[in-house]
């Protein structure tokens, strides 16, 4: 009996049908769903123009004062088979939720415009996820928002947690928010011209490009994660970045990948994070 026949005997009844259901799941509707098997709460949040969708547990008064880790995922799907634009760009299944949700720090995950079933907002378009994923637009508006977050949560400044293009938007962001107290990126897509020609990409010709970008304060803790099998961002696209950032940590794991397999050392990183940013 074939691989294909044994897969459609094995489904029937019930995993059948959560199968089916799967399948039929827009991107935003199976982020929403990872999202609420993690126990993570969402809320819609006015940025500079865009609305952002804000992953997170009820917020805890305990947790006033504390640094409040912020995450931000990558660039999900912007094309289809690489020719049409995608309708939802959504990352699904996301990475950047499970990492968050091993946080035990005050945390939340912070959604782009357009993002997260918002792609029908009057002011929305495909470049937003497409050639201005990085724009300036973009990074206005999140940095409008984590601004409105930090002021709610009366945070004792942030940290910028960034997957893949999240990484990309953390180091645009930690320029502008001057309450950044460290940044951690994941794989990260730092020097955006240069992904686009070795991949054969369409230039992101309307993005910023942290490459070109003066470097980050040196007050600001940098760890960079690189991995040996990753071919979405191999190594050499972070480490042409970083010399120009004074004091920026890389640790590079050789067996890792894009994907694989970051959350086993996260709680390790976190401890280290938590050594290296000390609260007042």
């Amino acid at each position: 009996m074939s691989a294909t026949k044994r897969f459609w005997r094995q489904l029937t009844g019930p995993s059948l049908l959560l199968w089916l259901c799967a399948c039929t799941l827009v991107p935003a509707e199976r982020f929403e769903q990872q999202a609420q098997e993690l126990g993570f709460e969402r809320v819609l949040l006015a940025g500079d123009g865009f609305e952002h969708a804000v992953y997170m547990h009820a917020p805890d008064a305990a947790t006033r004062g504390s640094l409040l880790h912020v995450y931000l995922d990558g660039d999900g799907s912007p094309w289809l088979a690489g020719r049409w634009v995608a309708a939802d760009p959504t990352p699904a299944p996301s990475l950047t939720l499970k990492l968050m949700a091993l946080d035990p720090a005050p945390r939340l995950y912070l959604g782009r415009p357009c993002y997260h079933g918002l792609a029908t907002h009057p002011q929305c378009n495909e470049s937003l996820w497409t050639d201005a994923r990085y724009s300036q637009r973009v990074v206005d508006s999140m940095s409008r928002a984590l601004g409105t977050l930090l002021l709610q949560r009366h945070s004792n400044g942030l940290v910028l947690i960034g997957h893949s293009g999240g990484g990309t938007l953390a180091m645009l962001l930690a320029e502008r928010l001057p309450q950044t107290r460290g940044l951690v990126t994941v794989g990260a897509n730092l020097d955006p011209d240069r992904w686009t020609t070795l991949h054969g990409y369409r230039p992101l010709t309307a993005s910023l490009n942290p490459a070109t970008r003066p470097p980050l304060s040196a007050g600001i803790y940098q760890l960079h994660l690189t991995g040996g099998r990753d071919r979405t961002v191999p190594a050499d696209l972070v480490t042409g970045v970083l010399v120009a950032q004074p004091g920026a940590e890389h640790w590079h794991f050789p067996q890792y990948d894009h994907r694989c397999c970051w959350s086993e050392i996260w709680p390790a990183l976190l401890e280290h994070l938590a050594e290296r940013i000390k609260t007042d």
